[in-house]
């Protein structure tokens, strides 16, 4: 078997928490070097996240209210993969509900955990190009408090340098697009 491919043994499982967009649960392993202990892990369906283009080069980005974070993060529209969808179904939902705008190409930029240590989500990027601005406002989830933005390449990189709020996810997603985007 490949290195990476090991599963552990599962031994015993524990669902703390089961909610409505993640479930929590704490498992007992035996790892394949032999090692027995309890480990807790966030299971979630995954997301799908967009690096949206304008025509004139411009990253549509959103800046986004987040409870834990008690303040607002700058991010590339994101959004939970639900049940029946596609990553990229997901993502064409959420680019038109948070941005008003809508992609008529799309380009997979790959996938990556997000969160390895405690989490079992996986991103998948996309970058959505040939954009239409929608005639209609954003339909916002009643929890989203965010801003649509736009800025350059340029600005988005100066901005995460800066060390100003910036997702991880945006980030990682940014780099990937890095050479689709010609800087």
């Amino acid at each position: 078997m490949p290195t990476g491919q090991e599963p552990p043994q599962l031994l015993k499982n524990r669902l703390f928490y089961a909610g409505r967009k993640f479930n929590f649960e704490v498992s007992r392993f035996r790892l394949p070097n032999q090692v027995v202990g309890d480990w807790e892990c966030i299971r979630h369906p995954g997301g799908a996240l967009a690096i949206p283009v304008t025509s004139d080069g411009q990253l549509v980005l959103v800046r986004q209210y987040r409870f834990a974070m008690q303040g607002r993060l700058l991010e590339f529209p994101a959004g939970t993969i639900e049940a029946g969808e596609t990553p990229l179904t997901t993502i064409q939902r959420e680019i038109e509900e948070e941005t008003g705008y809508r992609a008529k190409n799309w380009l997979s930029l790959g996938k990556f955990p997000l969160a390895p240590g405690y989490s079992d989500e996986i991103i998948y990027a996309y970058l959505a190009r040939d954009l239409e601005k929608l005639e209609t406002a954003p339909a916002l989830d009643v929890d989203e408090d965010l801003e649509v933005l736009l800025m350059t390449p340029a600005e988005l990189e100066r901005a995460i340098q800066a060390g100003e709020a910036v997702d991880a996810k945006s980030i990682a997603s940014f780099l990937m697009a890095r050479s689709h985007l010609n800087l």
